[in-house]
């Protein structure tokens, strides 16, 4: 039976689907970490009390490739290079999606508007790692080598997020609301084009990794597809959408130190 618990237990149990997996995971963690040091480093003077809660979130991302690569070496594993078509940071930036590298490289303060492009970024894509490792958290948290990674870097997302969606209410009580939707709109259309695209080309590479049947690798993709259809018709409005989370103050300490796995 095609299932999400059994795609991803035949991805685990195969070492080479699994190096790609975590490959992927730890390149997009590691560029967020270094995305968010950058805007930390920058935010404007106005804003200065969000500084530490962007390192915070960096500090987050960096423990978290962290501790893909650490799942790695403990099987005795090396990353591999990541495919182009499957880094869904880097294709995010290239369209546009966030603050631009360029921007993040340069000295120049930045604005309170391009705060509220960076936070509306990310409650648009935390939204998609919590509801991604929620999933892995149901049905594999448990597991005997992954299970305490993926329990911690769940929580974590949930403090993601909800720290984007408090921060973002605040900066709309300060009179930025239409600019906080005008942006989450265009990152949350985005998002769900470039998801469907990575999504895609991950599924593919797994499929030659692990011998897949055009008929299978042809099932996954059109659920991608479907799932595509929905969030282009519908499902992208839960991804704009703000409420003040039950987390209050979610990334206002030090970031807990990664679990050991050797």
């Amino acid at each position: 039976m095609l299932s999400a618990k059994s795609l991803f237990q035949e991805i685990l149990d195969n070492d080479e689907s699994f190096r790609l997996f975590c490959s992927i995971a730890a390149s997009g963690e590691a560029q967020g970490g270094w995305e968010n040091a950058r805007i930390a480093a920058l935010v404007p003077q106005s804003e200065r009390a969000l500084a530490p809660k962007i390192t915070r979130h960096g500090a987050d991302e960096d423990k978290h490739g962290r501790t893909f690569n650490a799942l790695l070496n403990k099987r005795g594993l090396r990353p591999v290079p990541v495919p182009p078509e499957t880094d869904y940071t880097m294709l995010l930036e290239r369209h546009g999606i966030g603050l631009a590298h360029e921007k993040l490289r340069a000295e120049a303060p930045l604005t309170v508007q391009d705060l509220v492009v960076y936070l509306a970024h990310s409650r648009v894509t935390e939204q998609r790692a919590a509801e991604q490792m929620t999933m892995l958290r149901t049905y594999f948290g448990d597991h005997p080598d992954i299970g305490r990674a993926v329990k911690m870097i769940s929580s974590d997302e949930d403090n993601h997020l909800a720290y984007c969606h408090e921060e973002l209410l605040r900066l709309a009580r300060a009179g930025h609301g239409p600019a906080i939707q005008r942006a989450l709109r265009e990152c949350a259309l985005a998002e769900i084009r470039i998801y469907r695209d990575v999504s895609l080309a991950v599924m593919a590479h797994m499929g030659r990794i692990l011998g897949w049947s055009r008929t299978r690798s042809a099932l996954l993709a059109a659920g991608i597809h479907a799932v595509y259809g929905y969030e282009r018709a519908a499902g992208w409005r839960r991804r704009v959408s703000l409420r003040m989370p039950e987390r209050r103050n979610a990334l206002g300490g030090p970031a807990p130190t990664a679990p050991e796995f050797a």
